[in-house]
């Protein structure tokens, strides 16, 4: 079904019934986006992704498991995972979120190690940040929530997103740390001199995106 659903938007689509399948489709197959089952025959998500991961590939990957508990969720993403769906699922909702992964997969590629968002510039190498010429000194934590937000450009992100991601561990609940981290990070990065481009969705969460011309 959703292989079909995939062939339906205009994608070549492979399938694999085990993990030994899965890792030869990868080889044969060279997927821009694997859907991965975390319960499988002759292994689980986690470790087949973990051998992936470990073979240099970095193909982006969207979990879908009937597991949703956080330790679940936040293992899955700390393991470079890049999504994670719970069953029961729509379709559609699986297609937009491939949609997405395709999308910010090209925009890093054509990047390589530099992000780019108006006049921000992050470099993943050196872990230079800067805003126009003005170099923007940032903590590791700092940095790490500015690539998240760069990288999903233009996406809401929620603070249970960023707090899987970022800290790669919940707070019991408490998001008032992203709030804080956010704060630090609009004061170095939106100044008085400069359009903002980080942007609070009520009742969502946070986007990093241009300004409107």
């Amino acid at each position: 079904m959703i292989a079909t659903a995939m062939r339906y938007e205009g994608w070549r689509a492979a399938t694999a019934a085990t993990g030994e399948e899965a890792l030869a489709q990868v080889k044969a197959f060279a997927p821009a986006v694997i859907v991965l089952d975390v319960m499988l025959p002759d292994t689980d998500g986690f470790a087949l992704l973990s051998q992936l991961r470990a073979g240099g590939d970095e193909v982006p990957v969207i979990f879908l498991t009937a597991r949703d508990a956080t330790e679940d969720r936040v293992r899955g993403l700390t393991l470079g995972g890049d999504d994670y769906v719970t069953k029961p699922f729509s379709l559609e909702e699986l297609v937009a979120r491939v949609h997405g992964l395709l999308r910010r997969a090209a925009i890093t590629q054509a990047r390589t190690t530099g992000l780019q968002v108006a006049d921000l510039t992050l470099d993943e190498d050196s872990r230079e940040v800067r805003r126009g010429s003005r170099l923007v000194e940032l903590t590791p934590t700092e940095f790490e929530l500015l690539r998240y937000l760069m990288r999903n450009s233009r996406t809401v992100l929620s603070k249970a997103q960023i707090l899987d991601r970022v800290w790669q561990y919940d707070f019991g609940g408490n998001a008032n740390v992203v709030e804080l981290y956010i704060s630090y990070l609009r004061k170095k990065i939106d100044t008085e001199a400069s359009e903002p481009l980080i942007h609070t969705v009520r009742g969502v969460g946070y986007v990093l995106r241009p300004p409107i011309s």
